[in-house]
């Protein structure tokens, strides 16, 4: 039994390596993935977006292909057995808004560790969920960090 239990654990997949490794680390510290709850946040589609314009792509069929690809990539990582579920919106706020309706005791995320400009630019959706949080928070430094 790990000497980390909690019973429910929030873990952000965005399906980058940095994703592969929160899901290790969950499954390190809870030693149960129906502990775990993913989530993946979407940015919803403008309507000047080409494939909103021209009506190639739908939310629904965008959904689905998420979906499809979110089932093999868990499932390569051990963790197909978890509830994954799908949000749109601000990462930041989705992921602490879905761990408080979930009543989770811990979120665990990866840094992707942008500095400078960058993180000006792009925000710090770690950084969002610090400071939203209504449980502990466990920030996952960069693996390839200095």
């Amino acid at each position: 039994m790990p000497a980390f239990s909690h019973e429910v654990v929030v873990v952000p997949v965005d399906f980058s390596k940095e994703s592969e490794n929160a899901l290790r680390v969950a499954v390190e510290l809870t030693g149960d993935v129906r502990k775990l709850r993913l989530l993946h946040v979407m940015t919803p589609l403008d309507a000047i977006s080409p494939a909103a314009v021209w009506g190639e792509f739908s939310e629904t069929a965008r959904q689905s292909a998420v979906r499809d690809f979110a089932k093999e990539f868990l499932s390569a990582q051990g963790v197909g057995d978890a509830v994954f579920d799908l949000r749109y919106g601000n990462h930041g706020l989705e992921i602490t808004d879905y761990a408080k309706e979930q009543k989770a005791d811990l979120i665990i995320v990866s840094s992707h560790g942008y500095h400078g400009l960058k993180r000006l630019l792009l925000g710090s959706v770690a950084e969002a969920i610090l400071r939203h949080a209504h449980c502990a928070v466990l920030v996952l430094r960069r693996q390839d960090a200095e």
